[in-house]
């Protein structure tokens, strides 16, 4: 039987940015946003969301009296992601068990 996919994570964007903290301690929004290449508005919109579902922390600081934000993967959006990972595997080796 096949899981039902995370719908947060099922998003290109936001399964981008999960990608990209899954390996990194942490990534300034500058970064995300250049990898991603998206918009800020549409970047931050996105960031929101994974930060409700407790994927993610944002942290605001400031650095040369400009603002920072700098995102980081929670445990629980590390389990999250690796979930979503596994499942897509199963789906993509459906055939490998029939």
């Amino acid at each position: 039987m096949l899981n039902e996919l995370d719908p947060l994570l099922h998003s290109q964007l936001r399964l981008g940015i999960m990608s990209l903290l899954i390996s990194l301690e942490e990534a300034e929004f500058v970064y995300l946003k250049e990898k991603t290449k998206t918009t800020a508005g549409n970047l931050s919109l996105q960031l929101d969301k994974l930060s409700e579902a407790g994927y993610i922390t944002i942290t605001k600081t400031r650095k040369n009296n400009y603002p920072l934000t700098k995102c980081s993967i929670t445990k629980k959006g590390t389990k999250a992601f690796e979930k979503y990972v596994n499942d897509i595997k199963t789906y993509l080796h459906l055939n490998d068990k029939q």
